[in-house]
């Protein structure tokens, strides 16, 4: 069956949360997101600090397709497609570094680091010098823009600026990335890794599922990984709520700092520059502490205590994931305090931490169980919180007490006007 015969509106009911299973297993669903959601959406490419001087590049997706990040010799950010223009070789196959050109191992064909051809061999006796070099430079990116620090791109030439589609989950970015005045910088390299899940299932989680931890996750927390006495003996902190700022986004938050830390030194550094973080923060959003986070469709954002860390959920197919994940830091903060960081992410939401191996099981098998030929038949209920929720006036964004779904809700509303939109 194809897509362009099903009505996708039967599939997706956001007033009554019932999701139809099918858009998680199905191919013609995912090829569709592709084209109409990765193609169209603003994409998380890379931080600053990743490609700081002229000539840095680094290399990543926009849904399945290839693309380098790179700030060119005169320091402007760019981002094109990894494909030479020739036979399609990819012309950078580095994670990261720096680069004047790239040329293609394939024939030889060679670009600057502005996306312009400057290399043909044979140019003059095989194409006589006929070969307009202007017009076979790299496929750009129509759009490349940075909100602090944080790069985004996006195919569609038309779409809205990043400002106007991040809206109000700038609120949540603030507190990741913008807490001091030096800014953050990501871990040096991308852990990566596959999980056989659909991308949803991740993006899902950390748009604010809460109702998990206290079983998912709980043996990990008693053994002291992370999480302090928050949801131990199954129960919910008090004081946390699901906000959703509009889009697709949303973040789940408490109106406190962590009151137990596993990590002393973590605990020191925050209470130090808390009155900084407050200046800086949107006074509307002081009162806040953001735990977990999604930017539409797939950037993934978590701070479970004082350890950040970023990810973002690469699609590889309708049951396939690659996880590319990063810690944050202040760029100004001592070095012992970044490398407790690095320590605290390893141990718990590293791709070989518990929490970490404990949501790609869960992800992993919902995908598994979702894709046989009945089951299809059956939707998921995501009916948590339906007609309860509330409306935040200080903020103006939808607001639930947690356990909540109404994230979820929204996620799901904001991929059904995508991908019914022409």
């Amino acid at each position: 069956m194809k897509t362009s015969t099903i009505d996708l509106n039967v599939l997706v009911d956001s007033k009554t949360g019932l999701i139809d299973r099918r858009i998680f297993v199905e191919r013609e669903f995912y090829e569709l997101e592709l084209e109409r959601i990765f193609a169209r959406c603003w994409l998380f490419l890379a931080h600053d600090s990743m490609i700081p001087n002229p000539g840095d590049f680094f290399a990543t997706y926009m849904g399945e397709d290839p693309v380098i990040v790179m700030r060119d010799s005169a320091g402007k950010v760019n981002a094109f497609i990894n494909s030479c223009r020739h036979r399609g070789m990819k012309v950078c196959r580095a994670d990261q570094g720096n680069a004047a050109s790239f040329t293609c191992a394939y024939h030889g064909w060679t670009y600057g680091n502005d996306g312009k051809l400057i290399g043909v061999p044979n140019f003059q006796d095989a194409y006589f010098e006929q070969l307009d070099m202007e017009q076979w430079g790299l496929v750009p990116v129509a759009q490349v823009d940075s909100y602090k620090g944080l790069i985004f791109g996006n195919f569609d030439a038309k779409a809205e600026t990043l400002l106007e589609y991040l809206g109000d989950m700038r609120l949540c970015l603030d507190f990741f990335v913008d807490r001091r005045e030096g800014g953050s910088e990501l871990s040096k390299g991308a852990q990566k890794w596959v999980l056989p899940c659909n991308w949803k299932f991740a993006a899902d989680n950390f748009v604010g599922d809460s109702y998990h931890i206290p079983r998912t996750h709980l043996s990990a927390i008693n053994v002291g990984f992370g999480g302090g006495p928050l949801y131990r003996g199954a129960s919910y902190p008090k004081g946390a709520y699901q906000f959703s700022p509009g889009k697709g986004h949303g973040f789940g938050a408490m109106y406190e700092l962590p009151q137990e830390v596993n990590v002393p030194i973590l605990a020191r550094y925050v209470d130090e520059v808390y009155p900084e973080l407050q200046r800086r923060l949107d006074p509307r959003a002081r009162d806040l502490w953001p735990l977990p986070g999604n930017v539409f469709p797939n950037l993934g954002l978590l701070q479970p205590d004082l350890t950040r860390t970023m990810r973002v959920f690469h699609p590889k197919g309708p049951d396939r994931t690659e996880v590319w994940a990063w810690y944050v830091v202040d760029r100004d903060a001592p070095e012992e305090v970044k490398d407790a960081i690095r320590q605290s992410y390893i141990r718990s939401f590293g791709p070989g931490g518990p929490f970490e191996v404990d949501d790609g099981e869960n992800w992993s098998q919902c995908t598994a169980s979702s894709s046989g030929f009945n089951i299809r038949r059956v939707a998921f209920n995501y009916q948590m919180g339906a007609g309860h929720e509330g409306f935040d006036e200080d903020l103006e964004m939808a607001k639930s007490a947690n356990p909540s779904e109404m994230n979820q809700r929204h996620f799901y509303s904001r991929w059904l006007d995508l991908m019914t939109a022409v």
